[in-house]
């Protein structure tokens, strides 16, 4: 297919054969956005006391603060010493009486890795501040754990837990990670965890703490893994190590209320939802080093090993206020992220907005994913889909031809609602890098107000309509490669003269239609 672009009717005449459903002018649909929601109406200053009801387009349990027994145990804690013994053995004899809260006072203490046991509550006063050892033997022995999506005998977690039920950390105290010493000093950070991890050996035999190797993984801050009744309320994150809140193999998790500070941390992401079910984020915000709130499923073979999808997750009235992504797919993606619910929410100062990754290598993807009413102001995308990486991670597996053989490693992204969106900013509308042998399928995108830098770069979609979008734009490309079954319905510049500078290139690029579009019919 040759490329062209369309400067006015005639040229676009020209290319009638190109685009196979082209019309004559229409009306343009009437519309408008609902009430979008600002940064002063969401996150974590506004946590009401009660969850309200949650409403999703997929079946969802209803979700409930957790109960505790009336029992509490008020730490005293030393304010020279290393208290985590005096917070451990409270922990483990008031879950062997049934359970109740373990509470941590006004002041500041430091501790090392605390362990959650059954029908828990760690609680943080008003005014207490809690700092975790920046050494490494204060998070030993090893323990079950999950890596960027692979299993692996390791720290852990700051506040870990593991096949717990009815857990919770709650209160208004400051959690202050690892402060420099032999646990960032000894961070892995010149290899991918592929090339020092084999996963074809037991998961038993990948122990790494600092000992059989000299580097370690950083411990996670908060992290139960194979919980059920998770529940993380009004706590602030501060300097972590690694991501921030990881919940890996859980069911039935609420985190609200929650503040997380880790801008200028490598990797410091916010939210990490890891293989869980039926998961409520609301009320937050995150000021990250990485991606903010983000799902993931396992690593390549050993995430196909696991097959554990992360499903069933709604956020809302949360606020992103920095970081690499606002709401990221990925990019480990190997049980598949399906059901997943984003409304009114503000995106505030982040590169992307709504970002979807994965890699050919990985695995998986995702399924029925749905945005609605969001705020965005954005140094990057609007939305951004990079499904082919770098060189540095996969090698060649990121160049985009030649078109691969489809298995069990390729990813996938299909059936994806993004709708009622106010972009204030950000540089490209929609930058969409898909997989030529696997496309990005079924996309419906509507009712957006952008202005923004760029247009639309669409690589390797299928199945996607674009409807109601009005548009400020400084660069007005529209380039499309090798794609097909594409509409733009009602789709204008904030400019009525204006015109999409349209390129499409690729022998499989077809049936690509304008209905009352960028005054390509008029």
């Amino acid at each position: 297919m040759q490329l062209f672009k369309s400067a006015g009717l005639w040229n676009f005449m020209l290319a009638a054969l190109l685009l196979s459903a082209c019309t004559l002018k229409q009306k343009n649909e009437n519309w408008s956005l609902p009430p979008i929601p600002t940064a002063d109406q969401v996150g974590a200053l506004l946590l009401p006391d009660d969850i309200a009801p949650v409403k999703a387009p997929f079946p969802i349990v209803d979700f409930k603060k957790p109960e505790f027994p009336d029992n509490n145990i008020v730490l005293s804690l030393s304010k020279e010493d290393i208290n985590t013994h005096t917070i451990q053995d409270a922990i483990d004899k008031l879950s062997k009486q049934g359970g109740g809260s373990v509470t941590v006072p006004k002041g500041n203490w430091k501790t090392g890795r605390i362990i959650l046991k059954d029908n828990i509550n760690l609680h943080f006063s008003d005014g207490a501040v809690l700092r975790f050892s920046s050494e490494i033997e204060e998070y030993l022995p090893a323990v079950f754990t999950r890596i960027e999506g692979v299993e692996v005998m390791s720290l852990g977690a700051c506040i870990y837990a593991n096949n717990a039920t009815n857990i919770a950390v709650t209160g208004n105290g400051r959690l202050i990670g690892p402060s420099e010493g032999p646990v960032r000093d000894k961070i892995m950070t010149k290899h991918l965890i592929g090339d020092v991890i084999d996963f074809s050996s037991p998961v038993s035999e990948r122990i790494v703490d600092g000992k059989r190797t000299p580097w370690i993984f950083a411990p996670m801050f908060i992290s139960p893994i194979n919980c059920k009744k998770v529940y993380i309320e009004g706590v602030s994150l501060e300097n972590t190590a690694f991501w921030n809140i990881v919940p890996i193999y859980c069911d039935n998790v609420i985190i609200r209320g929650i503040s997380v500070q880790s801008v200028g941390i490598p990797r410091g992401d916010g939210i990490d939802v890891e293989s869980s079910r039926n998961v409520l984020i609301e009320y937050s915000t995150l000021s990250c080093g990485d991606d903010c709130f983000t799902m993931k499923s396992g690593r390549g073979s050993d995430g196909l090993r696991v097959n554990k999808a992360t499903e069933n997750v709604v956020v809302r009235y949360c606020l992103a206020k920095e970081g690499h992504g606002a709401i990221t797919c990925g990019s480990e993606t190997a049980g598949m992220i399906r059901n997943l619910y984003v409304h009114d929410c503000v995106f505030q100062d982040t590169g992307m907005g709504i970002r979807f990754k994965t890699r050919r290598p990985r695995g998986g993807g995702g399924d029925n994913l749905i945005y609605e009413r969001i705020r965005m102001n954005l140094k990057g995308h609007m939305v951004k889909w990079d499904m082919l990486g770098s060189r540095t991670y996969v090698g060649k597996l990121a160049d985009r031809l030649p078109v691969l053989e489809i298995n069990e490693l390729t990813p996938k992204y299909e059936n994806i609602s993004i709708s009622d969106i106010l972009v204030e900013k950000a540089d490209y509308l929609i930058k969409a890098i898909g997989i030529p042998e696997m496309p990005i399928k079924n996309v419906k995108i509507q009712n957006i107000k952008a202005k923004t830098n760029n247009l639309m770069l669409l690589h390797d979609m299928e199945d996607v309509s674009f409807r109601n979008m009005e548009l400020d734009t400084n660069d007005s490309l529209l380039y499309i490669l090798d794609s097909r079954n594409m509409s733009f319905q009602n789709v204008h510049f904030s400019s009525s003269t204006q015109k999409a500078d349209v390129q499409i290139d690729g022998e499989n690029s077809h049936s690509i239609s304008f209905k009352s579009s960028f005054n390509l019919d008029n």
